[in-house]
C-alpha cells in the first residue's frame, strides 16, 4: 500500500495530465461545455422542490438549498466513483503497454470530481444570495467536508474499480446499486420522515453522516454534531483503507485481466 502510494506522488506529473484530459474530454463536444457542470444540479434541484416542496414544507426550511445542498453532494460521489470504475476498465490497455500506478485514474477521476465540486458551488452561493440565507461563519468546516467526501469516493473508486476489472457486470450493478443507495439517503427528504423501525438505516448509510457534515454549517450555521463527525471519519478511512488495501493486492494482476 505505501508503495503504491509512493509511485502515486512520483507520477504526479502524468496524474495532472489525466486529470486535465478528463475535463476537456468531458466537455469537448458539449454545446453547453462547463454550464451544463452550473445548470444540471439546478435544473434537478427546480425539478424536484415542485415535485416534493409541499410535501416536505413543515419538515424543512429552506427546501431548495437542502435538496441543492444534497444533490451537490451525491453527484459528485457517483459521477466520481462510476467514472473511476469506466475510467479502469476500458482505459486499462495503458496498463499492458507502460507502467504506471493503478491507483491514478481513481485519483484522477476525483480530481476531476472536485474541479466540478468547486464550479457546483456557484449555483449554491446564487441561490443562498437570492433567497437571502445567511452566510454563517461556520462555513469554515465546508473544506473538511469535502475533503471527507473526496477520501470517502476515493475509497469506494478503489474498491468497485478492482471488482470492475475481475467482473465487467459490476459496472452495470454498480449504477443499480446507486439508484437504491440514493433513495435510502436522505438526498431529498428529510431524515425525520422516516418511522422509527427504519431509523436504523440511516446508521449504515455513510453517506447520510457525509451530507450532514456538508449541510450543517451551511444551512444551520452550526457545526456537526461530535458523533456524526466521528462516524463520519469512521466510514472515509475504513472505505479507504479497504480500497486502498483491496487494489494494492490484486494491481499485478490487472495487466492479465483488461
Amino acid at each position: 500500500m505505501m508503495g503504491e502510494f509512493s509511485e502515486l506522488l512520483r507520477y504526479r506529473d502524468l496524474l495532472r495530465l489525466l486529470i486535465g484530459k478528463i475535463i476537456k474530454t468531458r466537455y469537448k463536444r458539449s454545446a453547453l461545455g462547463v454550464v451544463w457542470a452550473l445548470l444540471n444540479p439546478l435544473l434537478t434541484m427546480a425539478v424536484m422542490t415542485i415535485a416534493f416542496s409541499a410535501l416536505f414544507r413543515g419538515a424543512v426550511t429552506n427546501y431548495p438549498l437542502y435538496i441543492l445542498s444534497g444533490l451537490i453532494c451525491w453527484n459528485f460521489f457517483s459521477q466520481t466513483t462510476a467514472y473511476a470504475m469506466h475510467s479502469l476498465v476500458w482505459g486499462g490497455s495503458l496498463l499492458r503497454r507502460v507502467y504506471v500506478p493503478r491507483t491514478i485514474f481513481a485519483v484522477a477521476s476525483v480530481g476531476h470530481g472536485l474541479v466540478n465540486f468547486t464550479l457546483t458551488m456557484l449555483p449554491l452561493l446564487v441561490i443562498i444570495a437570492v433567497m437571502g440565507h445567511a452566510f454563517h461563519a461556520t462555513w469554515w468546516f465546508v473544506p473538511i467536508a469535502v475533503l471527507l467526501l473526496a477520501l470517502f469516493a476515493l475509497g469506494v473508486a478503489l474498491f468497485m474499480s478492482t471488482l470492475a476489472v475481475f467482473f465487467v457486470d459490476v459496472l452495470d450493478l454498480y449504477q443499480v446499486f446507486l439508484q437504491a443507495w440514493f433513495f435510502l439517503t436522505p438526498v431529498m427528504y428529510p431524515e425525520s420522515i422516516l418511522p422509527a423501525e427504519y431509523a436504523w438505516i440511516l446508521r449504515f448509510n455513510p453517506m447520510h453522516y457525509l451530507l450532514e457534515l456538508f449541510r450543517a454549517p451551511i444551512l444551520h450555521g452550526s457545526l456537526p454534531a461530535a458523533g456524526t463527525i466521528l462516524a463520519a471519519c469512521a466510514w472515509t478511512f475504513g472505505a479507504l483503507a479497504a480500497g486502498w488495501f483491496t487494489l494494492a493486492r490484486k494491481a499485478d494482476e490487472f495487466a492479465y485481466r483488461l
